[in-house]
């Protein structure tokens, strides 16, 4: 029985406008708002308290909000008796001590674990390094793609890895999310994971360009596309659930970090099968591209081979 093609590139013009919409809202929201940059990139303080009776978070934010660290971020770290606070303030000498003493005001007893101060310039050395092995992973992968396909396929892929990562840090931007270090780090990894699956489905696109004698770039990549959806479905479906229980039950610590990631696999899902292919469209894909050499025998020179 011959398998069901869906006609996947008949919607690639509304795709392309969704994409553009998403595209344009991102960069609109990153321009006027920027992101909202944790204590990593923006310099502050950690402070880690270990209680003997399991603490309540909401009347410790309450508590700091009273003696002025209304924006400090409380969460427990790792247990429900200890607990890391965050405050964007790091030329204090005394602040350790403020909080202590506000902290043991409630009659509970508790310890100071550790103290970290991180400073403004330490925060910026770190935000312009993360960018710039951002871009260096993308020139990378495209000069994989390019060398394991073909210029036209590394075009494809770069732009649905940058159209994910502009989408996901817009989302953050939109949302005033905290973006900080294992926020960086999970947009790392949707950039792995992205590419993973824009490699199969270019993979199996040049695969059927060589033994597809018929059918033009519309079909071929319709065929190429229908045939991975199963592949694409499953591994998109089973990592999704791993993102969804760490989101629900992984506590605040990682709450940003498993939502980025649950952004960049739903983006980068869509991009695999509508950007990168709207993109090859775009440059004209067919056939000749992907035709590998043919060595003449006879005169020792390298012919390209047609269909």
């Amino acid at each position: 029985m011959k398998a069901k093609v869906i006609n996947f590139m008949g919607q690639r013009k509304l795709a392309a406008a969704l994409s553009i919409f998403l595209l344009v809202a991102s960069i609109g929201s990153l321009a006027l708002n920027g992101l909202k940059l944790g204590l990593d990139f923006t310099g502050g303080t950690q402070i880690e308290v270990g209680y003997e009776q399991p603490a309540d978070i909401k009347s410790i934010r309450g508590l700091l909000s009273d003696i002025g660290y209304g924006a400090a971020v409380v969460v427990f770290f790792g247990s429900d008796t200890d607990i890391l606070i965050r405050l964007q303030e790091s030329n204090n000498p005394n602040l350790g001590d403020e909080v202590l003493v506000a902290l043991r005001s409630q009659g509970e007893a508790l310890d100071l674990k550790r103290i970290e101060f991180v400073g403004p310039q330490i925060g910026e050395e770190l935000r312009d390094d993360g960018g710039i092995g951002m871009l260096f992973a993308l020139a990378v992968v495209m000069a994989y793609v390019a060398l394991r396909f073909q210029f036209k396929f590394s075009v494809g892929a770069v732009a649905a890895l940058i159209h994910d990562v502009i989408i996901v840090l817009g989302i953050f931007s939109i949302l005033r999310l905290d973006f900080d270090l294992t926020v960086l780090a999970a947009v790392l990894a949707v950039i792995g994971y992205s590419l993973n699956d824009t490699i199969v489905v270019a993979d199996r696109i040049r695969e059927n360009f060589r033994i597809m004698r018929k059918g033009s770039p519309v079909e071929v990549i319709n065929v190429s596309l229908s045939q991975t959806l199963g592949r694409t479905i499953v591994t998109s479906l089973t990592t999704l659930l791993v993102l969804l229980a760490l989101f629900f039950v992984g506590g605040e610590l990682i709450h940003n970090f498993s939502t980025a990631l649950i952004i960049g696999i739903v983006v980068g899902t869509y991009s695999s099968i509508y950007v990168a292919a709207n993109v090859l469209l775009a440059m004209n894909v067919c056939k000749e591209d992907l035709m590998p050499p043919k060595v003449d025998e006879e005169e020792g020179e390298e012919v390209e081979e047609m269909p």
